[in-house]
């Protein structure tokens, strides 16, 4: 990704610090911090998160490290000494939270939104299941919907993992393409994942993903209901549930006898799932892209999943697996596939073809850095044609600031001391109380 900007320095602001190998999130951001490193963009990576030992070693990468802090004027003086060409953020709450600041220290960087996926979208979704409705009469407009597009709408520029999200927000919300762009996971098009496992070297099912995320832990759900009827028809097959950060109640489905085991994080998912037949997702609610999913493919694993489970990755191609409609169709192909040597040959095939038809990055790195450079070039233009986006954020950003400044004054006093009222309304808007 070439790119002829005189300025290269980068400043993300993270909402954690990235773990590719627990979440798919943290795939996400190494891989947007790839890009921008083969464009010898100068990186910062702020965030007010803490590192853990799963965090990605982004120092051996020559990118600096900073821990920020939440209503603090010190991030001004950081960011004005950065004085970065671009600012990106890393989910609409980080946007919220420092975007006003950005702005007003550095108006000139052009600041970028990684939704990562539409929080709005799997919320809604998330409560239709709740309330036992079909995810596909989901509330949208909703005050979550508002405060994460009134996000996109104050950025320059927003990224956004699946193409079913960039249709809904042009057809359902008016939002222009103008200020979107299509920026699905990638695939390394040096990986030779066409030399996989062959069907008899494999056995066993899996099931996959970070154990914080609501929609995997209702994944684990389901199938500790599912199983029995797949064990039944298969009695030598075990189902095995890898992911970090399981909670009890994912813990206690632990059972050796009924061939359901939870193996706990997995460091390789590589090698894992090089190991296994089928994997087995049947996803209720979320939204974006699964990365389950599309690692799957990558390593020639077929899996079964839902309507919502492949949303965005398979376009117009046959879908890497089955997609199934009910419980029972889902049982029902997970058996065929699992026992069917061409059936899962062919879904292996279809896996593949979608990786290369659709997500290397080589089909995207290009076009991203050049709608970069000529945002950069025109960032005036460009936000005049979205005036509105700055219409939003002259008021909503005002509010937030105001409240930011309250809340930092309010922290700096001590302790049992008396109330202070501000008289200058340019500093706080309201009586401390």
């Amino acid at each position: 990704m070439d790119t002829n900007l005189n300025t290269k320095k980068l400043l993300i602001i993270g909402h954690t610090y990235p773990e590719p190998s627990t979440t798919a999130a943290g795939g996400r951001m190494m891989q947007l911090i790839k890009l921008f490193n083969e464009s010898n963009y100068e990186i910062t990576f702020g965030s007010t998160a803490s590192k853990n030992e799963k965090s990605a070693n982004l120092i051996a990468q020559d990118i600096t490290i900073k821990n920020i802090k939440l209503n603090d004027s010190t991030f001004d003086d950081f960011v004005k000494e950065i004085n970065p060409t671009v600012v990106m953020f890393d989910r609409f709450i980080t946007e919220e939270q420092f975007g006003w600041r950005v702005s007003e220290n550095c108006p000139n960087a052009l600041k970028i939104l990684d939704t990562e996926d539409l929080h709005f979208l799997r919320n809604a979704r998330k409560e239709a299941i709740k309330k036992n409705k079909p995810v596909s009469v989901a509330n949208l407009f909703s005050d979550s919907a508002k405060r994460e597009l009134a996000s996109i709408l104050r950025c320059d520029l927003s990224l956004i993992i699946s193409e079913y999200e960039i249709m809904l927000l042009k057809n359902s919300f008016n939002i222009s393409s103008d200020i979107l762009f299509y920026l699905p996971l990638l695939a390394d098009a040096n990986t030779e994942f066409k030399n996989s496992v062959s069907f008899t070297e494999r056995k066993n099912f899996l099931a996959i993903g970070n154990l914080l995320h609501p929609p995997n832990v209702d994944s684990v759900l389901q199938l500790k209901k599912l199983w029995p009827k797949i064990k039944r028809q298969i009695p030598s097959a075990e189902l095995h549930v890898y992911g970090a950060y399981a909670p009890q109640q994912i813990l206690q489905l632990n059972n050796k006898k009924e061939g359901f085991i939870i193996q706990g994080w997995a460091e390789d998912v590589n090698e894992i799932m090089n190991n296994y037949r089928v994997q087995l997702a049947p996803i209720r609610f979320g939204a974006g892209l699964k990365g389950k999913l599309f690692d799957a493919m990558q390593f020639g694993l077929p899996s079964i999943t839902t309507k919502v489970g492949a949303e965005g990755l398979y376009g117009n191609l046959a879908y890497g697996g089955v997609i199934t409609t009910s419980d029972e169709n889902f049982i029902t192909n997970a058996v065929e596939l699992y026992s069917d040597e061409n059936a899962w040959q062919n879904a292996q095939k279809n896996g593949f073809k979608i990786i290369e038809k659709r997500f290397l990055g080589e089909l995207f790195s290009e076009k991203l850095n050049a709608k970069i450079t000529t945002l950069v070039k025109t960032i005036t233009k460009h936000r005049q044609e979205n005036f509105l986006g700055q219409v939003i954020q002259h008021h909503t950003l005002q509010s937030t600031k105001y409240l930011s400044k309250w809340i930092e004054t309010k922290n700096q006093i001590p302790q049992n001391s008396s109330p202070v009222c501000f008289a200058n309304s340019d500093e706080v808007r309201d009586e401390y109380k």
